[in-house]
């Protein structure tokens, strides 16, 4: 009878991590599970992600492939894009990125890597031919100059995308009734709508609903970008850890709809599928970094200046994750690029 229980319990613990994979692919590549947990979520995913489908007017494969990917055979990358929208913040089309985190999985070990990338980073944009904030991307050319952007950063080609507003991490958290997290220092922060000190948070762990995660997702006021994005990371995480856990499986219907509503995203829904080998052992191998940098200022304007070196030997570990180093198609065309570049002009986005 013990051993009947048991594989019944494995079961079930089989089962939330295939349901997992649907929920939080399109939030973050991370909870890599697989087929179904009932058919009746299986096809509400399926339609609810499907309708969130954009191909980039028929963007095949990254100009830094020789052929397109196919997740269930190669190493790829998704980055992630949360973007600065929301109903009192409605720029149209000159909506800038808020945070931009950068997914590697590797498909003979099946682990990932995560880079978080400041929004003030002082980079070449191929989409206007100068150096300015990495978050202006998005303004001049949506998700497909920001992948350019970081493409000619990094080297690398960026596979895929996810895009999310702000009201799909605070639906998420809220639906999954809050995530505990740590809160560093007193924080009082605006929300969505940009009330001013709507959110007040006193240090120490504690359990948050979605607008106070994303106020301290969000809050750099005492700090800088590169602790911002380690923040994200770990509220990340911690929707993660949220998901994972049996209490959460009654929510899995309205997250699915949370994300749908407000996610693009590159990927097929048979693309996301295919990642449930990642987390069928139901152990997330992650690797978090940062790009490492330092405060400067151009033409009284604020930057944050990427460190070269560190630059180079995150490049490097992201083309060895990608496979690209051992395949022979390191390139190098950044240096040549980024030498001629230009200074730094706002163009038409205004500077934060």
């Amino acid at each position: 009878m013990d051993r009947i229980k048991m594989q019944t319990d494995r079961r079930k613990k089989l089962r939330r991590r295939r349901i997992l994979y649907f929920i939080l692919v399109p939030l973050l590549v991370l909870a890599f599970s697989g087929v179904s947990y009932g058919f009746y979520l299986y096809k509400k995913a399926e339609t609810v992600f499907n309708d969130s489908h954009n191909d980039l007017d028929g963007r095949q494969k990254s100009e830094k492939r020789e052929v397109a990917v196919d997740p269930k055979d190669d190493s790829i990358s998704v980055l992630f894009i949360g973007v600065d929208e929301s109903n009192s913040r409605s720029y149209g089309e000159a909506t800038r990125s808020d945070a931009l985190m950068l997914v590697t999985l590797n498909e003979t070990n099946k682990t990932a890597k995560m880079v978080s990338i400041p929004r003030d980073s002082y980079v070449y944009v191929p989409e206007v031919g100068y150096k300015t904030k990495i978050n202006h991307a998005h303004a001049y050319g949506g998700p497909s100059a920001t992948m350019d952007t970081i493409e000619e950063l990094l080297d690398i080609p960026v596979d895929y995308y996810v895009k999310m507003n702000f009201y799909a991490f605070i639906d998420v958290i809220d639906a999954l009734n809050g995530i505990t997290a740590e809160v560093p220092y007193e924080i009082w922060e605006k929300d969505t709508e940009d009330n001013r000190n709507a959110i007040h948070l006193l240090p120490g762990e504690q359990v948050l609903d979605g607008e106070e995660a994303l106020a301290l997702a969000r809050t750099r006021k005492l700090d800088n970008d590169v602790e911002r994005g380690k923040r994200q990371q770990e509220i990340l995480k911690a929707i993660i850890k949220k998901a994972v856990s049996a209490n959460s499986i009654a929510k899995y219907d309205d997250v699915i709809q949370a994300i749908g509503d407000n996610m693009e995203t590159n990927m097929t829904f048979e693309e996301m599928r295919s990642l449930m080998s990642y987390g069928i052992s139901g152990n997330i191998n992650l690797d978090t970094m940062t790009l490492e940098g330092s405060d400067t200022y151009i033409d009284n304007i604020y930057y944050w200046e990427l460190d070269e070196v560190a630059l180079e030997e995150t490049a490097y570990s992201l083309q060895s994750h990608l496979d690209l180093i051992d395949s022979g198609t390191n390139l190098n065309a950044n240096d040549d690029n980024n030498s001629s570049t230009s200074s730094s002009s706002t163009g038409e986005v205004a500077s934060e």
